[in-house]
């Protein structure tokens, strides 16, 4: 199974130069600012997409997704289109895991204490293959243009217990790119440079376990 990878197209997904593959995962910051014309506009060109699986999580500016209710996503996320947060789906035998939570940062969506974040990761399953996350864990692909690590350090040693076998995540935008520890392989997929222009291609995964 092929997978492709993409992540913070912050409104300019019609943008991305897409390739052939099995499926299409967007970890999160698929608008701008999080309003329902944003996110629809989104979800419309998502699911037109030719892929036969198409996975996304939402991202610190999709406050539409943190705001609505339950029945109210539900209604706008076509059949065709998975939806994760906090939840997970296995497919053709491998197992992802998806969350759009992130420390606390000014008002953006899906802030959380450092009291509460645990808890979400805590959730994640032991046995995930594929993990999803909008933030990095501290460390890893997560330096800003000013060289301040940005990533989530209650992340990082999750995900040294878990090891999934990739997680891809996306936010900040200057540390694209991949890098392998301890055996998973991490993902930074962001589509947009840090001037929110369109500058990196998605991320390749072809699945062999």
């Amino acid at each position: 199974m092929k997978l492709i990878c993409i992540s913070d197209t912050h409104g300019k997904h019609s943008d991305v130069k897409l390739t052939p593959a099995d499926m299409i995962i967007h970890a999160g910051d698929m608008s701008e600012m999080g309003t329902k014309e944003q996110i629809q506009d989104f979800i419309d060109w998502f699911s037109s997409l030719d892929y036969r699986y198409k996975i996304l999580v939402a991202g610190n500016h999709d406050f539409f997704f943190e705001q609505a209710t339950s029945k109210e996503i539900r209604k706008m996320i076509p059949k065709g289109v998975i939806y994760l947060c906090d939840s997970g789906v296995e497919i053709e035998g491998v197992k992802f895991w998806g969350s759009p939570v992130q420390p606390w940062y000014h008002n953006w969506a899906f802030n959380k204490s450092v009291k509460t974040i645990s808890k979400h990761w805590n959730e994640i399953p032991n046995d995930t293959d594929i993990l999803i996350t909008h933030v990095p864990p501290q460390s890893i692909l997560d330096k800003n243009r000013r060289d301040e690590l940005c990533g989530c350090p209650q992340l990082t040693p999750r995900v040294k217990e878990v090891k999934p076998r990739y997680h891809i995540f996306g936010h900040i935008h200057e540390s694209y790119g991949v890098l392998e520890s301890d055996g998973v392989i991490y993902m930074n997929c962001s589509s947009l440079n840090n001037l929110y222009e369109y500058q990196n291609e998605p991320i390749l995964i072809d699945l062999d376990f």
